[in-house]
């Protein structure tokens, strides 16, 4: 079972390929990847081509529902950023092995000498119970199978890709892209949401969360994207993983506009 993803960076230059999906690198419990510049002969999996890198920088190590951190510098301070928080983060300092990140969604921030070196990290398999602690004493806790966090954006897109179904059971067209761009950017968490992070929060609930597809599956045409949101929708009602409490956390619906012909004044007989 794949617990880590790493998105690696993009490879820019003149024989770069064009910009499309990211590029991923999975982690099962134990697996390790190394990050830095690399050298002639030893490569590294997670390539951060600055001169202010070191060849071999650091390395990550899958555990079962996070990640560890270890920084092979003798004198950079490396800083692990909450992607989903307000500015929360961590420093791993010089010399640490396996610091542990506690985050779904991290950006990994390296000193460099040019443009910022990272790379993000998801950890897609925390779990979150799924009882109220008042169940017979003793024994293991209830985790819910399928881990969302309500506070997440992606948990947004997909609760805005649902509501309205949730709002009326019969309606049958499922929201597009540029429909869920509009619902959720009043939200100030939501206002530098782009279309390509739309996407990419439709195929991380697909293939990671709900593991409903394999990312072999190129969603790239209008088809293949529709048929993945409705699945999701389906999946998503079909299971209560986003139910009519939830739709709190979407900013209140504008006013509905009368019809031109209901806007017409009536004539006196």
């Amino acid at each position: 079972m794949d617990t880590v993803i790493v998105q690696l960076p993009e490879v820019r230059g003149l024989h770069a390929e064009p910009a499309g999906r990211p590029r991923l690198l999975k982690l099962g419990p134990g697996e390790t990847a190394d990050f830095g510049r690399g050298a002639p002969g030893r490569p590294v999996p997670v390539r951060l081509p600055d001169p202010g890198v070191s060849r071999c920088a650091g390395q990550i190590t899958a555990a079962e529902d996070y990640w560890r951190l270890s920084n092979y510098s003798r004198t950079a301070t490396y800083v692990v950023e909450n992607l989903e928080g307000a500015g929360e983060h961590i420093k791993v300092a010089p010399g640490r092995l396996g610091a542990p990140v506690p985050f779904e969604f991290s950006r990994v921030v390296l000193p460099s000498e040019g443009a910022q070196a990272s790379f993000k990290v998801f950890a897609p398999q925390h779990a979150y119970r799924d009882d109220t602690g008042g169940g017979p004493a003793g024994g293991e806790h209830t985790v819910m199978p399928f881990a969302l966090d309500a506070t997440a954006k992606y948990f947004l897109v997909l609760l805005a890709l649902c509501e309205p179904r949730l709002r009326n059971a019969s309606t049958g067209a499922v929201p597009g892209v540029g429909d869920v761009l509009e619902r959720l950017r009043p939200l100030t968490s939501c206002r530098d949401l782009t279309r390509s992070a739309v996407n990419y929060h439709v195929d991380y609930l697909a293939s990671a969360k709900l593991r409903l597809r394999d990312d072999s599956v190129d969603p790239d045409t209008d088809t293949l994207a529709g048929g993945k949101r409705e699945e999701l929708v389906a999946f998503a009602l079909r299971f209560d993983l986003v139910r009519e409490e939830h739709l709190a956390l979407l900013p209140p619906r504008p006013p509905s506009r009368p019809s031109p012909a209901a806007r017409q004044p009536t004539r006196a007989s």
